[in-house]
């Protein structure tokens, strides 16, 4: 069973940071390109970033460039997101999404999703 399990949320003030967290378990993480979605309140899902199967292509919403990383560590069934410089506007709920297999980092498509963690950005 395909699991995806986010961490590392919580509240934090404008120009702070945050580290995101995404275990995956039920299948083999290193094949699979992953992704970041974001949903603020009231609003639809927002892709944030993406990165490749073996980590070394990355992509990332306009918003969020030049403040946010992705990252993964396949030994470990880990994706990462690293937050910086955040805004009031970051605050959402952060999903990690999975790629079936065969589509590339170009498109928005994923058959697996985790259960999000909150991000708040308040003073």
């Amino acid at each position: 069973e395909v699991q995806l399990v986010e961490s590392g949320g919580g509240l934090v003030q404008p120009g702070g940071s945050l580290r995101l967290s995404c275990a995956a378990s039920g299948f083999t993480f290193s094949s699979y390109h992953m992704s970041w979605v974001r949903q603020a309140p009231g609003k639809g899902l927002e892709w944030v970033s993406a990165i490749n199967s073996g980590g070394d292509s990355t992509s990332y919403a306009e918003s969020v460039k030049g403040r946010f990383t992705i990252s993964r560590d396949n030994a470990k069934n880990t994706l990462y997101l690293q937050m910086n410089s955040l805004k009031p506007e970051d605050t959402a709920v952060y999903y990690c999404a999975k790629f079936p297999m065969g589509y590339g980092l170009g498109y928005r498509v994923y058959d697996y999703w985790g259960q999000g963690t909150q991000v708040t950005v308040s003073s």
